[in-house]
């Protein structure tokens, strides 16, 4: 999951103050950062160290990320006149600090980099709130009374989406992860209104790169079946959803990505171990699972339990 390695005291010696977006422009600071956590926990796949609002950002939409607060927007997006901001992205003008991180990591790593956008609806509501929020008010009254210009400012989002992951392919990314992270505060029927258009735009836009498609959300239980349809190879679970339920939403052949519990994690290495053997008991021998936290790693994890895990599942058998 994202941002794994920001439990690290080694991560913490590096990562300096200021705005992540600034350690992102860096690509040797940046390319350690993604190394860090594999180094010390041998996992079997690396992903990238950015973040889902860097090529808006980088388009000078007025965005920043606050520490502690997470990405703020100095004007919100309001009306027609504001798609005129995000123009397309040109990644080898716009972000070459990230395809420049990419292919130094291609030749550093020993396990597969996993490349990663924000989905179209999760950065449209940073866009249109301005920050983070816990009812989506501005964005969810936009869908609803302007859905044309909603649709128009998915549909470029979607669009800046696709240049900034194919550039990452290109560079030598071996799987693709889209962040629709809150999602989950949509109904099934708004989602399918309007949210899976602009996400199944940017999965069959990835199609000919032949490259697996992981699509993660938060409290997304109700919804799995509509993300696993839009075209994604692998669905993402958080911890609230057990994996055989999630199987049988989905009801269709999917792999699956999850879903331990992070905060579980705190409580050490029992607990940890216990809840990791709910998950593959979940699981039932599935071939399709990825073994994984159902989001991201807490800075107050300790490292430790984290080594632990790790050797722990590698140790398990797995099925053909």
């Amino acid at each position: 999951m994202r941002q794994a390695g920001r439990s690290l005291p080694e991560y913490r010696a590096i990562r300096g103050t200021g705005s992540i977006l600034d350690a992102i422009a860096k690509p040797d600071l940046a390319a350690e950062i993604t190394l860090q956590p594999v180094r010390r926990y041998g996992t079997d796949a690396a992903i990238l160290y950015s973040d889902i609002v860097t090529p808006v950002a980088a388009l000078g939409f007025g965005v920043d990320i606050a520490p502690g607060v997470g990405p703020v927007v100095e004007e919100p997006f309001r009306t027609e006149r504001d798609l005129d901001r995000l123009r397309p992205l040109e990644p080898e003008t716009d972000t070459p600090y990230v395809i420049e991180t990419v292919r130094t990591l291609v030749r550093e790593l020993p396990v597969p980099l996993i490349g990663f956008a924000g989905a179209p609806f999760t950065v449209a509501s940073y866009l249109v709130e301005g920050r983070p929020s816990r009812t989506w008010a501005a964005t969810k009254t936009m869908m609803l009374r302007e859905p044309a210009l909603w649709s128009a400012l998915t549909d470029r989002l979607a669009d800046i989406a696709i240049a900034s992951l194919r550039s990452q392919v290109a560079a030598g990314a071996a799987a693709v992860q889209i962040f629709d992270s809150w999602a989950g505060a949509l109904t099934p029927d708004q989602y399918r209104r309007f949210v899976a258009p602009a996400t199944a735009k940017v999965c069959a836009a990835m199609r000919d790169l032949a490259v697996p498609i992981i699509h993660f959300g938060v409290n997304t239980g109700e919804l799995l079946d509509q993300m696993a349809g839009v075209g994604a190879d692998v669905v993402g679970v958080d911890w609230r959803t057990p994996l055989d339920v999630a199987r049988q939403r989905i009801g269709r052949p999917c792999a699956l990505q999850g879903n331990l519990d992070p905060a579980v994690v705190l409580a050490g290495w029992e607990p940890t171990r216990d809840a990791a053997e709910g998950v593959l008991a979940s699981n039932a021998g599935h071939p399709g699972h990825i073994f994984n936290l159902g989001h991201g790693v807490m800075p107050e994890t300790d490292p430790g339990v984290l080594a632990t895990l790790v050797d722990w599942v590698h140790e398990q058998p797995v099925t053909p």
